[in-house]
This record gives structure tokens, C-alpha cells and sequence, in this order.
């Protein structure tokens, strides 16, 4: 699909919504993506990102190549 189909198949979608918090979630997206507002996070994800940021700087953390043994190990213990 080329972008102007694109485009114009996501026009027509958009056009058939009926629920309101859809339209709102992609207008969010769409002024994110086009820099037009600042996003504003809620309470819940401005704690997990500290809690996140705590994690780290504790070095309470996964590495990749850690967190892909681990798969491993209990995909072989299936």
C-alpha cells in the first residue's frame, strides 16, 4: 500500500469511528508525532519511571543476554 492509500484508508477508518476516547488516543498520537502539544504523563506513569530510574541507578536490572538465559532455562524446563 502506498502512503497516499494509505492515507486516505486511514481517513476513511477514522471517519467511521463512533467512540470518542479512540478519536482522543489518536489525536494524542498524532500531536505527539507532529511535536504540536507536549505530552503529559499521568501520576501512574511519572512513579514508574522513577521507580524505573531507582532501579537502575541500584543496578536492579536484567541484562539482555541475562534476561534471554533465563528465557531459556525456563523454556527448557517446560
Amino acid at each position: 500500500m502506498n502512503t497516499s492509500d494509505l492515507k486516505a484508508d486511514l481517513i476513511n477508518r477514522i471517519s467511521q469511528l463512533k467512540e470518542k476516547t479512540m478519536m482522543e488516543e489518536i489525536q494524542k498520537l498524532l500531536d505527539f508525532e507532529l511535536n504540536e502539544n507536549e505530552y503529559i504523563l499521568t501520576e501512574s506513569q511519572k512513579y514508574r519511571i522513577a521507580e524505573g530510574q531507582a532501579e537502575y541507578k541500584n543496578s536492579a536490572y536484567l541484562t539482555e543476554y541475562k534476561a534471554n538465559q533465563d528465557i531459556e532455562e525456563w523454556l527448557g524446563e517446560k
